[in-house]
């Protein structure tokens, strides 16, 4: 039966591969905050940008929340998968 390639890997790698999906959201995360904050700098240099960079901090601020959850969501779904590999 052919099922996700996530589940096709043997035991072993079920772990490491979600680990680096997490990693990899994580990143791009902290790509897209570099981006509002970076963006937003540059509107502040013009007057009538100002609240437009002003909103595109606070999109990067709140999304400074994500990443711990990212990481929170990650410890909890590998430590779902590894009592499991111990019992196969």
């Amino acid at each position: 039966m052919k099922q996700d390639s996530e589940w096709d890997l043997d035991i072993g790698q079920e772990h490491f591969v979600v680990q680096r999906r997490y990693e990899a959201l994580g990143a791009f995360n902290d790509v897209l905050i570099a981006v509002w904050f970076l963006i937003g700098s540059f509107f502040f240099l013009n007057d009538s940008l100002v609240e437009s960079g002003t909103w595109l901090f606070i999109v990067g601020s709140a999304q400074l929340i994500i990443k711990p959850l990212i990481k929170l969501t990650s410890l909890i779904h590998v430590g779902r998968i590894a009592p499991t590999n111990n019992q196969k």
